[in-house]
């Protein structure tokens, strides 16, 4: 793909002065939906575990003290009686980190098993029946959608309420800069998690710095012909390191009082696909350049693989970067680590191996 992805990345084009993002509103404290079961281990259930923002939450929670409960469509269910130490199952490839908006996009970037010392359980959207073993003591829960669904609330409602039901106080949803509570696909979930958890936060990251280095289109493509295809025109984004945006995810699951419920993303810098390109040519050693096509012929690219409604709902996203929606810088990392965002050079710089070109065909 290009520009936004189903987990891609949004750019923001404007006047080139980044905005501060406003600190948004308090994390929710509701009473009026008390925990039935109240769980003895205080677990954290991780949906796509072997994905690129829960692999990463999952170990530094797991570093942190939590137990973690790892669930991805390819772990294998615990044995009966087991515990957070229990090691890993194999996986035959787990579904990636990708919120039903824009910012992910690449594949699972530490492997397709759970991390060491998390309990492993499979876990599908799509089948209630992985629901019960997921949730078992479970008190918070980093969500992530389910890939490339254009509405997923639906989808994603039955499993809310039962967490709920299950005990689970406090809940973390992975969303999008470029969706607001309340918009298209994932805002709605996001407006949806007040009524249900006593405390929740949407951490909205902006575009994956990742996205140019792991298995997404731009990175394969920047590997192979050196072309970079958006419809983004010269609106920038302020690319985000998925580590930065895992230790935000951490801090809204753990911290005491929580933090703000709306959690805005992004990278220390916004810049242009043209602008990330002449610095991946630099890391590369090899020119990589921008190639603009329009938001239809994008449209119609993206629905040779997706849904039509959601391959039109991305090539909006990158049409919306054209016209400036995400060229604005955010102070969220620094404010809630504690340490300021990863630059897209220190992020190339520690890729480096990511960046060789692909090997000619046979």
């Amino acid at each position: 793909m290009t520009g936004p992805q189903p987990p891609a990345d949004p750019d923001r084009p404007g006047t080139g002065h980044p905005q501060p993002h406003p600190s948004g509103t308090p994390a929710h404290h509701r009473t009026t939906h008390p925990a039935t079961h109240p769980t003895a281990a205080g677990a954290t259930l991780v949906i796509g575990a072997t994905g690129t923002t829960g692999s990463r939450v999952a170990r530094r929670l797991l570093a942190l003290g939590h137990p973690v409960t790892a669930a991805s469509r390819g772990a294998a269910a615990p044995t009966e009686g087991a515990g957070p130490d229990q090691p890993p199952a194999p996986t035959d490839g787990a579904s990636p980190d990708r919120p039903t908006a824009p910012p992910d996009g690449t594949a699972p970037t530490h492997g397709s098993v759970p991390p060491p010392r998390a309990r492993p359980v499979r876990f599908d959207w799509y089948d209630p029946t992985t629901f019960t073993a997921a949730l078992a003591r479970a008190e918070r829960v980093y969500l992530v959608p389910p890939v490339s669904e254009p509405d997923p609330l639906p989808v994603m409602l039955p499993f809310l309420r039962q967490a709920r039901a299950a005990g689970a106080g406090r809940a973390v949803l992975l969303s999008s800069s470029a969706v607001p509570a309340g918009g298209p696909a994932i805002g709605q979930v996001h407006a949806a998690l007040g009524e249900l958890f006593d405390t929740w936060s949407a951490v909205r990251p902006s575009w994956f710095m990742q996205n140019f280095t792991g298995r997404h289109p731009h990175a394969a493509r920047g590997r192979g012909d050196g072309l970079l295809s958006t419809a983004t025109g010269t609106g920038r984004v302020a690319f985000v390191d998925a580590d930065d945006i895992a230790a935000v995810a951490v801090h809204a699951l753990t911290a005491d009082p929580p933090p703000a419920a709306d959690l805005v993303v992004t990278g220390p810098e916004a810049l242009s696909y043209a602008e990330a390109a002449a610095v991946l040519s630099e890391f590369a050693g090899r020119p990589i350049s921008h190639a603009p096509i329009s938001v239809p012929e994008l449209r119609d690219r993206l629905a040779a693989h997706l849904p039509p409604a959601y391959a039109a709902f991305l090539a909006d996203l990158d049409g919306a970067i054209a016209a400036g929606a995400e060229d604005r810088v955010t102070d969220t990392v620094t404010r809630l680590t504690g340490r300021p965002p990863r630059t897209f050079r220190d992020h190339l710089a520690a890729h480096r191996g990511a960046l060789a070109p692909l090997s000619p065909r046979a």
